[in-house]
This record gives C-alpha cells, structure tokens and sequence, in this order.
C-alpha cells in the first residue's frame, strides 16, 4: 500500500510540474513572441471596431517591463534590443501611470514638434496631408458603437429600417509615407487645438484615429487620457492582423451564436499602414 501511495504521490508532482512548465511557455511567448488584443472602443475607428481581435506582436521594437503580459514586471527604465517605431505603426502600450493598456497609432517620434489646430495635424512646422473622403458607412450592431462612443449622432436609418453609421473621414499621410483613415468630427472639440510641443527624447506622441473621441496624449491623464508624449518603455508591442471580429451578438451558452456573431471581412486585415516612397 505504500508503495502504491508512492506511485500517485510521483504522478501527481509530475502533473503539477507540467503544468507549470505549460503556463511558463505560454507566459513566455505571450510575452516575449506575440499575444492576442481584444478592441474595447471606438478611439481607433476607422481602422479598428469595438469588437476586432487582434494580433500583437512583441518584439519589433525589443522589449521592456511592459512586454511582460498580465503587468506582472515591476516598472523599470530601459528596453533590450530597442528599435524605434515608425511614425503610422499601431502600438499597444501600458499607460504610464495606470498601467490599464492602450492602442493607439504612432504619430511623433523623439525630437517632433507636434501641433494642432483647429483639428488639423503639424508635424515639425509642416501641415501634414490631408485628403477629404466619401462619407463611410458601417453597419451598426450591438458593439458599435461602443456604449461610451462619441459618434452616435452619425447613426442614419435607411428606407429598410437598419442603422448605420455615416462617417466623415479625412486621409492622412505622415512624414516617412505612412496613409490611414482618421474620423473628423467637425470643430468645436478640445482636442482640435494642442501645443506646439516637442517630444522629448526616448518619449512618442500617440493619437487615437477617431480624433476627436480618443484619450490619448493629447488629453490629461485625469481625463484617462496619456497626459503628452509617452516613454518609449511603455510599448508593449505593435498591431498586426485582425484575427477576427465580432458583432456583440453571441451568448457563451449558444455555440451556434458565436458563429453568427462573426462580421464578415474582417478577419486577415493587415493593420501596417500603407506606405508610399515619396512621402517626406
């Protein structure tokens, strides 16, 4: 009977330690390779919809305290193997003070001088292209727009009932060629207006694509917003792909529902922006 009790005893240690060797490997790639990203908001529309789910990859621009998934690191100064963004990337960060994490897009870089006015962008003096687009509409469901969104008041209902969103959107391309879809909501925001300030060294300027509906460097952290550029060791890693989207619509309990839930073309859209060789 000892014997035997000896047996499970060694078979049980061996589980444990298997146990945790998978959650140290799935720590360590989560943390140090890639990890998923789940779209709570609006402040990136248009690119990205309350509900995408991403792929962040982690090591593009090295690796620092906030690389470590779940916040498990202390804060220290410093990244391994560093290497800057550029400027268009989508970077999922922590926030410096709250450690809540972020996505936002890379617009200034260390040394920029960033300014706004009346919503529009300057980078070093100079006005940053921006070219007007047809209205986009997006069909509205359960997860958009999200519960907190600014963009209500865009929501048309067409002669067969349904709802969508009718979106003013302005293209812009940055110095270095990066061109992605922003919301202009019009004048009248606090946000349209900001600096001149220069983003110190080691430090990025982040901005959400939905201009007038994202908390981010532009707006005080007591607002939930970044509070001015952030250190470059905040960056935990850069957006990818989608992976998948979905409408708010499933219940855990229907697996038939989680299905259904899928929005179409979403999946597999690279969110590298577009690039043009030209651009200065």
């Amino acid at each position: 009977m000892a014997k035997g009790k000896a047996k499970d005893d060694g078979s049980w240690g061996k589980l444990i330690r298997d146990i945790v060797v998978i959650l140290l490997l799935v720590l360590g790639i989560h943390s140090c390779v890639a990890k998923p990203f789940y779209i709570p908001s609006d402040s990136m529309m248009p690119v990205l919809r309350n509900g995408d789910r991403l792929i962040v990859s982690k090591f593009p621009y090295g690796w620092s305290y906030a690389s470590v998934s779940f916040h498990l690191a202390p804060k220290t100064a410093g990244r391994w193997f560093a290497k800057l963004p550029e400027r268009g990337d989508i970077v999922v960060l922590e926030h410096p003070v709250t450690r809540v994490d972020y996505i936002k897009r890379v617009i200034g870089l260390p040394g920029d001088t960033i300014q706004l006015s009346n919503g529009e962008l300057s980078i070093n003096g100079k006005p940053v292209k921006r070219e007007v687009q047809p209205l986009l509409s997006i069909p509205v469901d359960p997860n958009l727009p999200s519960g907190d969104s600014s963009l209500d008041r865009f929501i048309t209902r067409g002669a067969d009932g349904r709802e969508t969103l009718e979106l003013p959107i302005v293209r812009e391309t940055l110095p270095g060629g990066a061109t992605f879809d922003t919301i202009d909501m019009g004048p009248g925001y606090t946000t349209d207006d900001y600096g001149p300030v220069k983003v110190p060294a080691d430090h990025l300027f982040l901005m959400g694509d939905n201009r007038d509906g994202s908390a981010d460097s532009r707006v005080d952290t007591s607002q939930k917003g970044l509070g001015g550029p952030v250190p470059f060791d905040v960056i935990a890693g850069r957006a990818e792909i989608i992976s998948f989207s979905t409408d708010g619509t499933a219940v855990w309990y229907n697996p038939l529902s989680w299905f259904n839930a899928l929005r179409s073309g979403r999946a597999g859209t690279d969110l590298r922006p577009e690039r043009s060789s030209t651009a200065k």
